[in-house]
This record gives structure tokens, C-alpha cells and sequence, in this order.
């Protein structure tokens, strides 16, 4: 009879019990001097995925393989298993008569969970199963630790996150949303590299707090007696190359912020920033949707994904609206005759259930758009025109200089990246780093700094530049319908166990 093996069958102790058998097991082991420790290299030469890929071509000839041992089908004098490797899982047939009843033997004893090598030749079973007939076997590692119970698997959400590496064995579709991760980025990086663009590195500790509108990590450097911030972003460093004649830059890498934890935001997170001289947001936006429909194209096969069960079309070109018209389109408020009357703008806000004091025209207009607004953009959709209020950074509109030339896109009502007609004005960009520090003295932590030494590259001359910042994991999210930004980081911030 025919039996499937895997911790099902092994929990009839409690952990400590199978902790205390399994290192009996290494022990006995070592003692026979069969330490599996001890091995250093393992002459592997096929990937589980190539053997079922390349089956006509391989079947009848000799392979080794090399993974963890997931099942064991035990029939007596020999047995059916599972090998579990980076591409997939292979099954492997294990005969007394073909490895020898001393190894076939010690084989018997090895645990659900041990790394295992494998040689022996491709053949399909009776039941049409591709499969590996071994000649040899060989235990490379030993695993002390039982892996989740087969059926139910590691469904604990927060154990999943704590453990990974766990997670990554039992799960395989979490494998392939971090596979998906990755190629992501390495399309981005190629279409980048194709437009002439080159990537470079900046500092992550700053001496200045600056680049974004964030509460940041601040640590010591000893050395030099002084408190340094982790980066929230890269955008000064980034427009100096600018101003240094490097005129397509682009960054991907690590920002901390020291904000809250939810489904969409991890104090360390993985942006890409880039900038190009002589163009504008609207060169901004024809990039962002033509790069993403082209990851999405290259990785998904399609410009047309789902996302929590709605249908998303990333075919460009994007609907464009400036903020003004969002809020009239969805709350029924016309921002543009109030310009310059905050009284009747924070009444405006009321209207809908906005309670403001003491706020300008447009911070009036922006929280409208914040609270109401966002969470009806569905499909890919521009945001333009922002209050200077909330964007340092950008240039001013010409004919609206309450407005900034900066948009943010949205996609499944998450904004996933901002972008800007740079400001480029050193008189201009020095009395915004001076309001920033009025801030900052009223207590708003998130304030900016005054820059000097960024106002004085300005002051060499600036040209025209556009530049954009885009979320990774939350583009991996949407790419992946993952609910949650824990899903797409290997190791997000979590609490230490108490």
C-alpha cells in the first residue's frame, strides 16, 4: 500500500519530540562519520524545469538533480519522492536493488524538509509522470526544523512574513510574485538603458533632510560627531547630475521614511527616480505610460491586467485630468472661480464634508482631492496641476502660479508615482527651502531643510528638466494582484516578537 509521507504523518509528537528525534538522526550521522554538514559542493547539472521542458531529449539518459525532499511515497523495497528545486518539483523513483540496501537503508531515515542529490536516468512512469530513476543518492543537508503540515501549508500571515524562507518552500506562487519582482525592475532598467538614460548611485545618509515631504530615520555617525537622516529621497543629489551636464539619470533603490505601517506603505521602500533634461511633465507622462504598459506587456504577456477582481487597461495613452476638474468631476465643486478667496475655498470643502481652518485656496483644493477624489481613479489616470502648497519642488504654472506644473498617477485607487516640471528658479527654490524651515520651526517634522549647497548648483544653471518617481512595490502589487505591500517585500519591517 501506497503511502504519502510528510508532516501529516509526523505530528503525532509534539514539536520539542521531532526536534529530539532529528537531531538524534544528524547525530548518528556525524558518529558514522556521514556528516552531512560536512559536504561543500554538489556536481549538479539539470534544473527540475529543463528535464519536464526537454523530456524527448532527455529521456533514457543519465541526470542529476538536487533539491529538498517535499513527499515520500513508501511502497517496502521502494519509493516514490518528491524533490523540490529553484524551477520545480521532480519525482524521483527510489529502488533498494539500484542503490543498495545500506543506502537505501540509511535513505529510509531521512526527514521530509532534507536537501537530497539525486542521479539517475529520465524515464515517464505508467501513469505518464515524468520522472528521475536513481542510481544514486546522496543526503547534502539535514533539515532539524519540520516544515507546515502539506495540506494546510503556512497560512499564517504574519508567520509567512517572519519566516520567508519557509513561506518560499511551501508556497510556490510567492516564488514566482518575487520572480515577477525581478523582472519587473530588469524591464524598466532595459527600457531606461534603450532611451540613453544611465543609472547612477547617490548617498543614503544625507546630512540634510530633504528631496520629499517626510518624517525620516535619523542616526549618529560617531566619527564625525553628527546626526545624519537615511535618505527619503534622491531628487537633489539626482538634479545636481543634471546641473553637472549628466542630462538622462535614473535611480532605483531604498528610501526610509519614519511613517506609519499599512497594506500600502513599509518604512523602507524601493523607488525609481529619473530625470531628463530639456523636457517637462508632459514628457513625463508619455514616459510613464509607454514604460509601464511595456512591463506589463514584457512580464504578463498583456497590457490588460486584473487587479482584485477589476479588469485594468494600461494601454496608452492615459486619461489626463488636472486636479480642478477632478474635484468638479466627482464632488461637484468648481475650484477655478474661488482662486485667491481661502474663506470661500475651506466653505467649498465643507460643502462635502471637509472641515478646514486657516487653510489657503489651495490646501483647500488638495484635501478635497485627497479625501474624495482618489479612491474613484480606477483605471490609469493623470492627476495634473498642483498646489505650490504641496509640491517645493516643481515649477509654477504660467498662466495659474497657485499651480505647479506636477502631476501624480493612480491606478486601482493607489497612487503609485509623482512627477514635475523641476523648478530650476535658485531665487524661487531658496525662498521655498525657506518656508519649508518656517514649518519645520512650527513643529512639522516633515518639513524640508534649507538646502545651500543645492540652491548654489542652481545657481551654475539648471535647464529645463522633467523629472519622476514611481513606487516598485506598489507597481509590483498591481502587477502581481497582491493586497498588500508585505506580499511583495521578502522581509518587511516587522514588530520583534516579544
Amino acid at each position: 500500500m501506497t503511502e504519502d509521507i510528510n508532516l501529516q504523518n509526523e505530528q503525532p509528537q509534539d514539536l520539542n519530540e521531532i526536534l529530539r528525534i532529528r537531531r538524534e538522526k544528524l547525530q548518528e550521522l556525524q558518529d558514522s562519520g556521514s556528516d552531512p554538514f560536512a559536504i561543500t559542493t554538489y556536481d549538479r547539472d539539470r534544473m527540475n524545469s529543463e528535464i519536464t521542458s526537454k523530456f524527448e531529449e532527455l529521456e533514457g539518459q543519465e541526470v542529476t538533480i538536487a533539491g529538498r525532499l517535499m513527499s515520500r511515497r513508501d511502497m517496502g523495497k521502494a519509493n516514490f519522492i518528491d524533490i523540490l528545486d529553484g524551477s520545480g518539483r521532480m519525482q524521483v523513483y527510489v529502488r533498494v536493488n539500484d542503490v543498495g540496501e545500506d543506502v537505501f537503508t540509511g535513505f529510509k531515515k531521512w526527514d521530509i524538509g532534507d536537501i537530497i542529490g539525486v542521479k539517475g536516468s529520465v524515464f515517464r512512469t505508467r501513469k505518464g509522470e515524468i520522472s528521475v530513476h536513481a542510481h544514486e543518492i546522496t543526503l547534502l543537508s539535514k533539515s532539524l526544523l519540520p516544515l507546515p503540515e502539506k495540506w494546510h501549508g503556512l497560512k499564517d500571515t504574519e508567520m509567512r512574513y517572519r519566516q520567508r524562507y519557509v513561506d518560499l518552500i511551501v508556497n510556490p506562487e510567492v516564488k514566482e510574485t518575487f520572480i515577477k519582482r525581478s523582472k519587473i525592475i530588469s524591464t524598466i532598467r532595459n527600457y531606461l538603458d534603450l532611451k540613453g538614460f544611465v543609472e547612477v548611485e547617490t548617498p543614503i545618509l544625507n546630512t540634510i533632510q530633504g528631496g520629499a515631504t517626510a518624517r525620516p530615520f535619523v542616526t549618529h555617525h560617531n566619527t564625525l560627531n553628527m546626526d545624519l537622516f537615511l535618505r527619503i529621497a534622491p531628487e537633489l543629489f539626482l538634479k545636481r547630475l543634471i546641473v553637472g551636464g549628466m542630462e538622462k539619470v535614473y535611480e532605483i533603490g531604498r528610501l526610509f521614511r519614519n511613517e506609519g505601517i499599512s497594506v500600502k506603505h513599509n518604512p523602507e521602500f524601493t523607488s525609481i527616480e529619473l530625470y531628463e533634461a530639456y523636457t517637462d511633465y508632459n514628457g513625463m507622462m508619455k514616459l510613464t505610460e509607454e514604460m509601464i504598459a511595456e512591463v506589463a506587456q514584457k512580464v504578463l504577456g498583456t497590457t490588460v491586467v486584473s487587479y482584485m477582481g477589476e479588469e485594468l487597461v494600461l494601454t496608452p495613452p492615459w486619461r489626463r485630468l488636472t486636479m480642478i476638474e477632478a474635484v468638479k468631476l466627482y464632488t461637484g465643486v468648481d475650484f477655478l472661480p474661488l482662486r485667491g478667496d481661502d474663506i470661500q475655498a475651506c466653505e467649498a470643502a465643507k460643502s462635502v464634508g471637509i472641515n478646514l481652518k486657516d487653510k489657503s485656496w489651495g490646501e483647500a483644493l488638495y484635501t478635497v482631492f485627497d479625501e474624495k477624489v482618489e479612491k474613484n481613479l480606477v483605471q490609469p489616470t493623470f492627476i495634473l496641476d498642483y498646489p505650490i502648497e504641496v509640491s517645493p519642488l516643481t515649477k509654477r504654472k504660467l498662466d495659474m502660479p497657485e499651480l505647479t506644473e506636477r502631476f501624480e498617477f493612480f491606478i486601482a485607487r493607489v497612487e503609485l508615482g509623482n512627477a514635475y516640471s523641476e523648478l530650476n528658479d535658485p531665487i524661487d527654490q531658496k525662498e521655498r527651502f525657506a518656508s519649508q524651515v518656517k514649518l519645520r520651526e512650527s513643529g512639522d517634522l516633515e518639513a524640508g531643510m534649507m538646502d545651500e549647497d543645492f540652491v548654489t548648483a542652481l545657481e551654475y544653471g539648471m535647464p529645463p528638466t522633467g523629472g519622476l518617481g514611481i513606487g516598485i512595490d506598489r507597481l509590483v502589487m498591481l502587477l502581481t494582484d497582491s493586497v498588500s505591500i508585505r506580499d511583495v517585500l521578502l522581509f518587511p519591517t516587522m514588530r520583534p516578537k516579544e
